[in-house]
């Protein structure tokens, strides 16, 4: 395969073991030392430990997903030169250990919104879903954002408002609890309303224009040093690739790849492309988005979202739903076979099934505290993808399937 074939692995808690994911036919990791706090170096001890543990389970730490920007550096504010300090030194310590992928993002305050975690699709099986009026009447009665008015549709507040008075002193509890919960970087059962307002109200003199100018300071510190470490940056899409919140959103059309790939003219400064991420906005054509920037990719998510006609969407099959997946995996084929002939020894870019829906027996489980993240679900989806790239190659590069 010219693809490198990897899985997520949030560490030794993760209820998915590297034996699962050795089993599975991955080669690689895509692993994080997520009990290091946001701004804190990562040490050569850490590193190395977390290292010896994947190989030792027959694997390679092929990706680091992620190394997070502190919020004081989003938004320039605080000890937000010390924790670009810290950044740096991660690099250097990455680099050291061979470990030349690293993910971060820039979406502010929160990683990703979805508003369900276990959706449930019609042939039983079970998905994580946006659905755009829930997320409205959240933002409007709840939080209190007046703003929001603006940022939906007619349709879309009518049913917000139906949804809102539909529901009863104990579900609006529920619900308010539901939406907070599944919110990124929120601690669960404990973050408020109070404590949401609090986050939002650090970005409200920060708009998209002002936060691609906090970006490109960040790149200009950092990517120097990643250079001479040897490690590539990729940045993560905005999940969903929309305003929400009131926040600005840097990462989620042509025009910000195009943005970011001008701020640092370095091999250094590139993409993890994301086809879920970006797809979430049913107007962005998801396979030029990869052409454009391919040659700055070396890792990417692949799945999909199925939209529905009010903004909402849920995550669809790998090879289903809003992406053309067979002409992604095409494009990606092309260039790893671009840069094979380049003579590049790193040619292969690392994928990994970007979530999957919980099936079978992990519905039954349903420990995994993860969402997306059950075994079985990327397991199919892996599968999947690996056939269709098999069939690509065989059927239009032949020449290219030798000594794979």
């Amino acid at each position: 395969m010219l693809m490198e074939q990897t899985m997520r692995w949030y560490g030794p808690s993760d209820p998915v073991s590297l034996s699962d994911i050795l089993q599975s036919g991955a080669s690689g990791v895509v692993s994080a030392l997520h009990h290091i706090a946001y701004g804190e170096v990562w040490t050569v001890d850490e590193i190395a430990h977390r290292k010896r543990v994947i190989e030792e389970a027959g694997l390679r730490w092929s990706v680091v997903e992620s190394v997070p920007v502190h919020e004081d550096i989003k938004t320039r504010t605080g000890r937000y030169e010390e924790y670009i300090e810290n950044y740096k030194q991660t690099l250097r310590n990455l680099g050291a250990y061979g470990i030349n992928r690293v993910v971060y993002n820039f979406m502010p305050v929160l990683d990703w919104i979805r508003t369900d975690l276990w959706y449930r699709l019609p042939n039983g099986v079970h998905t994580i879903r946006f659905d755009s009026a829930m997320f409205a009447a959240f933002e409007l009665y709840i939080l209190g954002r007046s703003e929001a008015q603006d940022e939906y549709t007619p349709d879309q507040l009518a049913k917000a408002e139906t949804f809102y008075k539909s529901l009863t002193r104990d579900e609006l509890k529920q619900f308010e609890l539901s939406i907070i919960d599944n919110l990124p970087g929120c601690d669960r059962g404990k973050t408020t309303i109070h404590d949401i307002r609090s986050m939002l109200a650090k970005y409200k003199q920060i708009d998209r224009a002002k936060l691609k100018e906090h970006l490109k300071l960040f790149l200009q510190a950092v990517v120097p040093v990643a250079e001479a470490a040897g490690v590539t940056l990729m940045i993560h899409p905005d999940d969903p690739p929309f305003h929400v919140l009131g926040l600005p959103r840097i990462m989620s059309v042509q025009e910000d790849i195009d943005d970011l790939l001008a701020m640092v003219d370095s091999p250094s400064n590139g993409v993890n492309f994301c086809a879920g991420s970006f797809s979430g906005r049913p107007d962005n054509d998801i396979v030029a988005m990869f052409k454009s920037c391919a040659h700055r990719v070396k890792f990417m998510h692949l799945r999909s979202t199925q939209h529905e006609e009010d903004g909402s969407f849920y995550e669809a099959e790998h090879l289903k739903g809003g992406v053309d997946m067979f002409g992604l995996v095409k494009a990606l084929v092309e260039e790893q076979i671009r840069r094979r002939q380049a003579g590049q020894a790193d040619f292969r870019i690392a994928i990994r099934p970007d979530h999957g829906h919980t099936m079978l027996d992990d519905i039954l489980k349903r420990v995994n505290p993860n969402p997306g993240y059950s075994c079985i679900g990327r397991l199919k989806g892996l599968a999947e993808l690996r056939g269709l790239e098999m069939g690509i190659v065989k059927a239009l590069y032949p020449e290219q399937a030798e000594g794979l």
